[in-house]
């Protein structure tokens, strides 16, 4: 071993062996911390003497054996001839060696040495040193036994004539060693004592540069070892493997960082377990408390966790200070720390974790710090052998206190899953059956923010409690709440009903389809978002949209999103997501509706849907539908659902979207199967609201397409006698429904009724359709032009949405990729009409180009949207003759399809064309 530092202390070591040599008896006491080198130093003077020629007797005590009386000097003399020394307990003496004739006897009766046995032993010693020098070496002096202690105690006093050298390692901060031996040992002239200290920032600079490590840095290195050469040896070796294992990495990495270097497990973190170790079982318990105490450690609460005294936790503070491992009451480096608490074992670790949990709390320390503790001694795995030693945690209830406390902590800081983790040990820990169900309650709603799935299992572990009869009624109201946020409404009325609620009132949706959007205001207004809220104002907007100002829907569910999105829930996210694009698609607007449904559905989790994935679903193949975006709707409804996740609002929203789906698909059959049973589930369930479903509308058009036009007409009207029907979207559409299955000659005046309701409502994919409808039935009735007309304002509206089926259905041939042209003005209205006719001629689309009088009346009729067999048959031509003239108009006019046309086209003698 390199004895960097170390010159001065060999030095003296080597003038008290000169001085025994010399005829007079010397005693060194080496003191310093575990790992600081005083073994090496003994092992060096042991080699020193014995190659002076001096006889070596040399001992190591350890705790194991210091209890065991005689210990340390049966190992003294258990080579040399002559000692006889009591047996410790079987009632004889042990013979060690030759007798050297003294006849002494030992005390068989293993009680304190006598005088005569001490005097015995000091004489045999001197003797041994009249032919030559006597070194007797004790290692780890603190462990010794107390008989040995007073042995060797004797022997310094006895012998100072005698060539004998007496050298003792040990701890400067001896846990139970008997504080009168050292201070004996001090009042003796002959005695000298010797302090190793760690080295110095210097000295660990030297001793980097002599063993060779050049890569690690003296200031690092003396930051995580403290000093200690034991520990900076093992970081140095470390470091030398670590750039080893580095230089042959194929990207060339050659450097390191503290997450892993001091690496668990590695050199150092096995020197540290030794330092520690060798340092005895009093700082060993001192090192581990501190190490779970963490920045909370102090002295005072060292003692109290690791039910020590005052002094004994100040005395394993000061040892472990010195041998380089704390700074002040902290540890140097986080590697120190794990290498403690890993050392410690997991059934010792969970106990002093709970004990250190007790002690903060009881100092007022904040609920997140305790509850740190009482998270890690849960997460460790105690095996089965240790379980029973594990020990009992402290008051239950205090437990479930403090975790419910740091988990709201942790909710504030937006951190819901680590809370949840809290409350569920929370729920381990607890054992009052009120308390529980209280924390399933907050469980659901706080996993609501992530996992809107996994909440809905907790919701059924409630239910299942309730129909048991265990819970309080207290909890059955945000129970409640909890299932009408995901939308089942049957589990939430029977839950209501069962508290005593009067049963002839109003259902839960009722209550929120009635709210008036004054109320709901006042609501989204004064409430911020949160666990309680997330129900009310999920409701709140839903009552918007049911309203006859679902405009309001749009932007407070965006207002809703964006404060979810803030609080980083993703579950959150998703319900406000997913009423904000149902708002958008009942205003018409399919591609914002479609962009915030598919957001909302990558929001969630992609495993453990529940029932709420049908709502965002239920919007996307409704968007897709209507947009023709056949294919991804066809694989969003042929994915097979438990029937359970059916079973909800959001279920029946989902049921609605595949039966429109099949609609489109021209499957009324199973489109008519699909409403009817959404129909029969909110009849069974009493929630049966057009203005929040209107399933017999939706019926009454499958019905339509079967040719059952009587069938259809009796749903749209007892849709129509509803009290929903005040409402503009439920009346409007009931209204063409009627028209379509009713008298034909009532037909105009009631779609023309069934506009003006679904205009009033917002809703421009509805109004779009029945504009067509009315746009042909007055083309039927002979009205051609107002027919057009209407047509050509249908097939914008429907362009405007995104509805591309719905254009294709209203004009056939018209394009959607660029809106159609605007029609210049006409002559009258622009002055200096002559002058411009040259512009107007090398402008696409405008008449000025003379077109020939079968080519303008057949323009002019495309124009007005008849198709080309309907065109053929006004003006008796063939169809291709229709087709010939519609190419050469194209070409006359430098336009592309119909769509370009525009509805003044003249003759070219000015004469207005009438169709």
């Amino acid at each position: 071993m390199r004895l960097v530092g170390r010159t001065s202390v060999i030095g003296a070591l080597d003038e008290a062996l000169a001085d025994c040599a010399a005829g007079g008896s010397r005693a060194v006491l080496i003191e310093g911390a575990a790992g600081c080198g005083r073994s090496a130093l003994a092992d060096t003077v042991a080699e020193r003497a014995a190659a002076a020629g001096a006889l070596v007797l040399s001992a190591v005590a350890t705790v194991a054996e210091q209890q065991i009386p005689w210990g340390v000097l049966r190992q003294l003399v258990h080579r040399t001839p002559g000692f006889r020394l009591p047996d410790g307990g079987t009632g004889s003496g042990t013979h060690c060696g030759t007798s050297s004739g003294s006849g002494a006897t030992g005390n068989s009766d293993g009680g304190p040495s006598r005088v005569e046995d001490l005097r015995e032993f000091c004489d045999r010693v001197c003797e041994l040193g009249l032919d030559r020098p006597v070194l007797l070496c004790v290692d780890d002096v603190q462990h010794a036994d107390a008989e040995s202690l007073r042995h060797l105690q004797y022997l310094v006093r006895h012998a100072r004539g005698s060539r004998v050298l007496v050298v003792l390692t040990g701890s400067p901060h001896p846990p139970s060693q008997d504080p009168l031996f050292t201070t004996e040992l001090m009042r003796q002239p002959h005695f000298r004592r010797i302090r190793l200290s760690p080295l110095s920032r210097t000295e660990t600079a030297r001793f980097l540069e002599l063993d060779g490590c050049g890569g690690l840095t003296s200031d690092e290195a003396h930051r995580i070892s403290g000093g200690n050469p034991l520990l900076l040896r093992a970081l140095s070796a470390e470091y030398a493997d670590t750039v080893g294992d580095t230089a042959g990495d194929a990207h060339g990495e050659g450097t390191h960082g503290e997450a892993t270097f001091p690496a668990p497990g590695g050199p150092f973190a096995q020197a540290v377990v030794a330092c520690v170790h060798r340092a005895g079982p009093v700082t060993t318990a001192v090192a581990r408390t501190v190490a779970v105490l963490g920045d909370h450690a102090s002295p005072a609460r060292t003692a109290r966790t690791a039910a020590l005294t005052g002094s004994a936790a100040n005395r394993g503070l000061a040892a472990l200070r010195a041998a380089g491992l704390l700074d002040g009451v902290r540890f140097r480096h986080p590697a120190v720390r794990d290498a403690v608490l890993e050392q410690a074992g997991p059934a010792a670790r969970g106990r002093l974790l709970r004990q250190a949990a007790r002690v903060l709390h009881e100092d007022g320390v904040p609920a997140p710090a305790v509850a740190k503790l009482l998270l890690a001694a849960s997460e460790d795995v105690v095996p089965a052998q240790d379980a029973a030693t594990a020990g009992e945690p402290w008051d239950a209830d205090v437990d479930v206190e403090v975790l419910r406390e740091a988990a709201e902590e942790s909710l504030a800081r937006g951190e819901a899953r680590p809370a949840t983790r809290l409350l569920e040990l929370a729920l381990e820990t607890g054992t009052d059956d009120q308390v529980r169900a209280a924390l399933r309650i907050r469980l659901a709603q706080i996993t609501s923010r992530f996992d809107p799935a996994a909440a809905e299992r907790r919701v059924d572990t409630l239910l299942e409690a309730v129909r048991s009869g265990r819970p309080a009624a207290e909890h059955e109201q945000p129970l409640a709440g909890l299932l009408l946020a995901q939308g089942r409404i049957f589990d939430a009325t029977e839950l209501i009903l069962n508290t005593g609620a009067d049963q002839a009132g109003a259902s839960p949706l009722d209550t929120m389809v009635d709210t008036a959007p004054g109320a709901a205001e006042r609501l989204l207004r004064s409430a911020r978002l949160t666990d309680a809220t997330l129900a009310p104002l999920a409701q709140a907007v839903t009552s918007l949209l049911c309203s006859e100002q679902p405009d309001l829907a749009v932007r407070w569910s965006r207002r809703l999103l964006d404060e979810a999105d803030r609080c980083r829930a993703p579950g959150w996210s998703a319900v406000f997501g997913t009423l904000h694009a149902e708002a958008l698609l009942r205003l018409g607007d399919l591609r914002g509706a479609h962009t915030r449904a598919t957001a909302a559905l990558a929001a969630l989790p992609a495993q453990g849907h529940g029932t709420f994935v049908c709502a965002p679903t239920a919007v996307v193949v409704r968007t897709c539908t209507e947009m023709g975006q056949y294919t991804e709707a066809s694989r969003l409804t042929g994915r097979q659902l438990p029937r359970r996740q059916l079973m909800s609002l959001h279920g029946l929203a989902y049921l609605r979207a595949r039966g429109l789906h099949h609609l489109a698909l021209h499957q009324p059959h199973a489109a008519l199967a699909e409403f009817l049973e959404v129909g029969r589930l909110m009849e069974n369930w009493g929630v049966d609201r057009p203005a929040f479903l209107p399933w017999r509308t939706d019926a009454a058009r499958a019905l339509l397409c079967l040719g059952e036009d009587h069938r259809a007409e009796q749903l749209a009207l007892r849709q129509l006698a509803m009290a929903d029907a005040r409402r503009p979207h439920v009346r409007g559409l009931a209204l063409r429904m009627r028209a379509l299955a009713g008298d034909a000659q009532q037909r105009p005046t009631v779609l023309a009724q069934a506009i003006d309701e679904l205009h009033r409502s917002g809703d421009r994919v509805e109004t779009a359709r029945a504009m067509a409808d009315l746009g042909r039935t007055l083309q039927a009735d002979g009205s051609s032009s107002k027919g057009c007309v209407m047509i050509r304002s249908a097939w914008q509206l429907a362009k405007d949405t995104g509805a591309a089926p719905l254009c294709q259905e209203i004009l056939p041939d018209a394009p959607l990729v660029t809106a159609p042209v605007t029609a210049p003005a006409r002559a009258e209205s622009r002055p200096g009409r002559a002058g411009k006719a040259g512009a107007d001629k090398d402008r696409p689309g405008t008449s000025a180009a003379r077109l020939s009088g079968s080519e303008q009346r057949v323009a002019t009729l495309a124009a007005q949207g008849l198709t080309n067999r309907e065109i053929s048959a006004r003006l008796f031509l063939t169809v291709s003759t229709v087709e010939q003239h519609l190419t050469r108009v194209y070409r006359k006019l430098r336009i592309t399809s119909r769509g370009d046309l525009p509805l003044d086209l003249e003759r070219a003698d000015s004469a207005p064309v009438r169709a």
